[in-house]
């Protein structure tokens, strides 16, 4: 995780939810703090899609010298896991590097809560329901046509004060009542009509063990958390945006929060092509065995970006350059792989990886010496320095990188053709040998020792340059190769499981790496010469690397 973002020098202009922000300083709204927060559900791991939201609204405090919290919405036990919280936690703790660390709960606020729906029955405002589930679907009407009255909507203030703390007392089973704001059944808006804010539910909850048997429904909890906390702007996506009549009507009508209420601003969800989206659907993916867990790194998880390699400066960049809006849209993969070639191209040392090898053996070469050549470890940032690499009379080029018979504009090794050894030498195919299955299994070369990389050699040209490894001074290595989750884009929420990919995943044994490879950890990224960058994944042990594709070097995205 870098330490080093600085949300005050984002690129990107003024966003329209910071117009808004803007204007709340100027007017002095709020005494000109600024507070935002991000509320996930425990009851998966978080995806590119929450960072998006998540990273909106850490740049907005940070921008504003404001405060970002994270706080858990575990309104609803049933769903709900302590090994998602933790990965949570995680993920913020990377996307978020000035975050206080302090994590939130909707449950902390459960009393209050309670008191506030005791507040509004009061008030004459809800009310506790007789009406089972499918009753209240019957009487709510449809897009076009409005609702009707329960026939317990007129319950006496009493009698409902009553029946909502024999809810609490729990005295009647699940589903038997539950407690309704008394809005208009008439409403356009169908969240207006009466909807649910307390329900009764046994189930054990991870943070209040036994003590409710009735749990607040999302939308009420929401705004009432918000103003708890001191949030000033609730920044969520689109899909609440038909919520926030009801969010307003909450807050208007508690007496302790009605004066300067929070406000709720959409924008909308990121969207990326080739990729499934969606916990409900990833958690399928995991729990039927698609993917290697969440945090396989096929996956849009924001747990399965890190592993992958991707750079949290990275997706900050991809973000910037997608910006923010109220235009629901999808976004092309390859912007996102964009951002994160950009960001590790002056980061990430090179270096040569043979990954299908095949021997070339340098029959003029003496045949027990090694030289060490010297190679820049990377040419866009000399800060980096310089490496030594062993080169002795046995290498390892790629098999693609030699045909026995070319065809046209083939300029790498085949017979008779001469090509250059990055960092090394001019070699020429002189002859080669097959196994009895026909395969090439060792290519003969003789190198030309006047032209090695760096004397200053100005004679006959090449039209390729190939990397290779030393055949007696390098590593074995697993190398994972990912492609996207996707097939194409022909699938749905409903049909996705048979649209996925069957070559997202490429597993790649007895890799060729430079040695020096030796002396990095897990965590560190490289470019592989000709094939991208890679990052160390902590399956590696200490006789055996294991890389992770981070991306290729040009995106193959159609």
């Amino acid at each position: 995780m870098s330490e080093n973002i600085n949300t005050n020098d984002n690129k990107e202009s003024v966003n329209f939810i910071q117009k808004i922000i803007n204007d709340d300083i100027k007017n002095r709204k709020y005494d000109a703090r600024v507070q935002t927060r991000f509320p996930p559900e425990p009851n998966g791991y978080l995806h590119i899609g929450h960072a998006k939201s998540i990273c909106l609204n850490y740049s907005l405090a940070m921008k504003n010298n404001g405060k970002f919290n994270l706080r858990f919405d575990d309104t609803n036990p049933v769903k709900e896991d302590e090994s998602y919280v933790k990965s949570i936690v995680d993920d913020i703790k990377w996307l978020c590097p000035k975050w206080d660390g302090h994590a939130l709960y909707a449950s902390d606020y459960f009393d209050k809560m309670y008191e506030c729906a005791v507040e509004l029955i009061k008030k004459g405002l809800a009310y506790v329901d007789d009406l089972t589930a499918e009753e209240m679907r019957e009487y709510r009407g449809t897009l076009t046509e409005p609702g009707k009255n329960s026939p317990y909507r007129n319950r006496s203030i009493e009698e409902n004060l009553e029946l909502f703390e024999n809810m609490r007392l729990d005295k009647y089973k699940n589903g038997e009542k539950i407690l309704r704001a008394k809005i208009d059944m008439s409403s356009p808006n169908i969240n207006m009509r009466d909807p649910a804010i307390y329900r009764i539910m046994h189930e054990y909850h991870h943070n209040t063990k036994d003590k409710w048997c009735i749990y607040p429904m999302y939308d009420f909890a929401h705004p009432i958390e918000d103003a708890y906390e001191g949030v000033t702007h609730s920044v969520c996506t689109l899909e609440f945006e038909d919520h926030r009549p009801f969010y307003d009507w909450v807050l208007a009508h508690l007496d302790e929060f009605k004066d300067e209420p929070t406000q709720q601003i959409e924008f909308a969800k990121l969207y990326l092509s080739k990729t499934m989206m969606g916990k409900r659907y990833l958690k399928r993916m995991v729990e039927e065995g698609y993917v290697d867990g969440w945090d396989d790194p096929r996956m849009p998880t924001v747990a399965g970006i890190r592993r992958r390699g991707y750079t949290v400066e990275a997706l900050y960049r991809f973000l910037d350059d997608i910006g923010v809006s109220k235009s629901q849209s999808q976004v092309d993969i390859s912007m996102l792989e964009n951002a994160v070639r950009e960001d590790l191209k002056e980061k990430s040392p090179r270096t040569m990886a043979v990954l299908d090898p095949i021997k070339v053996i340098i029959t003029n070469y003496p045949e027990d010496q090694v030289e060490y050549l010297e190679a820049q470890n990377n040419p866009e940032n000399e800060t980096m320095g310089k490496r030594q690499i062993p080169f002795s009379r046995e290498i390892y080029i790629e098999r693609g990188d030699f045909m026995e018979e070319p065809p046209k504009k083939y300029f790498r090794l085949y017979p008779g053709n001469e090509v250059r050894l990055r960092h090394a030498y001019f070699i020429k195919c002189e002859d080669f040998k097959k196994d009895e299955n026909g395969n090439v299994t060792e290519v003969y070369c003789t190198y030309d020792p006047e032209t090695k990389s760096g004397s200053g050699f100005k004679g006959r040209k090449v039209k390729s340059t190939m990397h290779w490894v030393d055949a007696n001074n390098c590593i074995d290595a697993t190398v994972r190769l990912y492609d996207y989750m996707m097939e194409n884009e022909d699938y749905d929420k409903t049909n996705f499981l048979e649209k996925l990919n069957p070559n997202s995943k490429v597993v790649l044994e007895n890799c060729k790496l430079e040695k020096n490879i030796n002396e990095h950890k897990v965590g560190d990224r490289f470019q592989f010469l000709r094939h991208g960058y890679f990052i160390i994944d902590r399956d590696s042990t200490d006789n055996h690397f294991v890389f992770n594709q981070i991306v290729s070097l040009k995106s193959s995205y159609k």
